[in-house]
């Protein structure tokens, strides 16, 4: 079965936890935890998270207000993040806000 990826376009609310298992694209509005054990998750623009967000993998362009527990992770510029973040590897891009605790490594 090919791998699909689910998306949450911009203008969607969700309240409540959302869970996944292959790769996600959220752009629109969630207050609730996101959840998926080793799916990608990638926040968009135009998205805003309230709510913590555990994933394999998470690459961040918009806004999360919670905290994130990956295996990577990646903030792209612009992107904002208030609160801790737990990863194995963190890749920061210059113009991205961390406002929170940082652990990393295994």
């Amino acid at each position: 079965m090919a791998n699909h990826t689910n998306v949450l376009a911009q203008g969607i609310e969700i309240i409540g936890t959302i869970k996944f298992q292959n790769d996600m694209i959220i752009d629109g509005r969630v207050e609730g935890e996101i959840r998926s054990e080793k799916g990608k998750v990638t926040i968009g623009e135009n998205a805003k998270i309230k709510g913590d967000v555990r994933a394999g993998e998470v690459k961040m362009f918009g806004q999360v207000e919670g905290s994130i527990h990956s295996a990577r992770c990646e903030l792209k510029a612009n992107s904002k993040l208030l609160g801790d973040i737990t990863t194995n590897s963190l890749k920061m891009e210059e113009g991205a806000l961390l406002s929170g605790k940082m652990q990393t490594g295994s």
